[in-house]
C-alpha cells in the first residue's frame, strides 16, 4: 500500500512538466504569429506609404509639367500661317498706299502752280522722261554703272572695315587711340571728301572709290565693334575653354555673337557708300569714266531740265531702297530669327 502512495504521485508530478511544456509552446507561437502579424502590417503599411509618395510624385510632377506649358503658352505668340498671296499684299499695300498718296499730293501741287511748271514738273512729265531715256537704251547702263561701282566699293569697305573693327574693338590701346577718330569721320560729310580725293587721284575712277570708301569704311567699324561690345562675356570664356582662340575664335565665337551690330553696321555702311558715291559722280564727271546716276543728275542740272533731275533723283532711290529691301532685310530677319527675336508669320 505505501508503494502504490508513493507511485501515484510521481506520476502526477511527471505530467505537470507535459502540461507547461505545452502553454510554453502555445506562448511562443503566439508570439510567433503575432510578430508574423505585425512584420506583415508593416511591410503593409509601407508600401502603401511608398505608394502614395509616387502617387504625390506623379501628381507633382504632372502640376509642374502643366504649370511649365502653361507659362511656356504664355510667352509665346501663336501666328497662323497665313497664304503668300495675302501675306505679299499685306506687305505691299502699305508701301503702295504710301506712293498713292505721295503722287497725289504731288500733282496736287503742280495743279495749284505752287511752283512755275518748268520749276515743278507733274509725275507723268518725269515718268515721260524715263521712258525716253528706256526708249533711248541708255537707261540701264546709268543704273548698272553706279550699281557696280557701288557693290565694288562696299565689298572693299566692308573687307577693310571689318579688319579695322576688330582690332579697335579687341585691341584697347588701339580703341583709346582711334575710336574717337572713326566716329568723327562716321559724322563727317562725304561730299567733304570729294575735293581733297581729286587733288590726290584727278578726275579718276580712284577718286570715287577713295570718297566711297571713306564714307563706308568708319561706319561698318563702328557698328561690328557695338556688336562685339553687346556679347555676352561668359560667351568668350566659353569659347577659350574649348580653344576657340586667335582667327578661330573670331570666325566660330566673336563674329557670329557679334551678327546682330555687325548687319546693322553694314546697312548703315551701304548708305553711306551709296550716298558717298552719288556725291562722287556728282562732282567727279569726266568723258572717260562713263555715267552713271550721279552724272545723269548732273547733267539734267546743266540743262535746267527739272523733269531729268527728278527722274533722276527718282532712280537713285529706287536702287537704294531695292538695295536695302532685296539684300540686307531678309539678312537681317534671318539673323534675328535665329535668335528667337522674331516670331516667323
Amino acid at each position: 500500500m505505501a508503494s502504490t502512495e508513493t507511485e501515484e504521485p510521481t506520476a502526477r508530478s511527471g505530467e505537470e512538466p507535459s502540461a507547461a511544456g505545452t502553454d510554453a509552446a502555445g506562448t511562443e507561437a503566439t508570439t510567433d504569429a503575432t510578430d508574423a502579424t505585425d512584420a506583415t502590417d508593416a511591410t503593409d503599411a509601407t508600401d502603401a506609404t511608398d505608394a502614395t509618395d509616387a502617387t504625390d510624385a506623379t501628381n507633382d510632377a504632372g502640376d509642374l509639367a502643366g504649370l511649365e506649358a502653361g507659362l511656356d503658352a504664355l510667352e509665346s505668340r501663336v501666328v497662323a500661317r497665313q497664304p503668300w498671296l495675302r501675306a505679299a499684299a499685306a506687305k505691299a499695300l502699305p508701301p503702295l498706299l504710301a506712293i498713292v498718296i505721295v503722287l497725289g499730293l504731288w500733282q496736287l501741287a503742280y495743279h495749284v502752280e505752287l511752283k512755275p511748271h518748268y520749276l515743278l514738273p507733274s509725275p507723268l512729265d518725269v515718268f515721260d522722261s524715263l521712258r525716253q531715256k528706256w526708249l533711248e537704251g541708255t537707261l540701264l547702263s546709268f543704273v548698272w554703272t553706279s550699281v557696280s561701282r557701288g557693290a565694288l566699293g562696299f565689298v572693299t569697305s566692308v573687307a577693310i572695315g571689318t579688319v579695322l573693327g576688330l582690332i579697335v574693338a579687341r585691341v584697347k590701346a588701339v580703341r583709346a587711340a582711334i575710336g574717337p577718330i572713326l566716329s568723327g569721320l562716321q559724322s563727317l560729310p562725304s561730299v567733304a571728301w570729294v575735293p581733297a580725293a581729286i587733288i590726290w587721284f584727278g578726275l579718276s575712277d580712284a577718286t570715287i572709290y577713295a570718297v566711297v570708301l571713306l564714307g563706308a569704311v568708319p561706319s561698318i567699324a563702328n557698328g561690328l565693334v557695338a556688336g562685339v561690345d553687346q556679347i555676352s562675356p561668359l560667351y568668350l570664356r566659353a569659347g577659350r575653354t574649348i580653344g576657340a582662340t586667335g582667327l578661330t575664335g573670331v570666325r566660330h565665337v566673336l563674329l557670329p555673337a557679334a551678327l546682330p551690330g555687325y548687319i546693322a553696321g553694314l546697312k548703315q555702311g551701304w548708305a553711306f557708300s551709296w550716298r558717298s558715291l552719288m556725291a562722287a559722280e556728282l562732282i567727279v564727271n569726266a568723258p572717260d569714266l562713263g555715267t552713271g546716276l550721279g552724272q545723269l543728275l548732273e547733267q539734267g542740272r546743266e540743262l535746267q531740265d527739272m523733269s531729268w533731275v527728278l527722274a533722276a533723283i527718282l532712280l537713285i532711290l529706287i536702287v537704294g531702297i531695292g538695295i536695302e529691301l532685296l539684300i540686307f532685310a531678309p539678312i537681317e530677319r534671318r539673323v534675328l530669327r535665329s535668335r528667337g527675336l522674331l516670331v516667323k508669320s
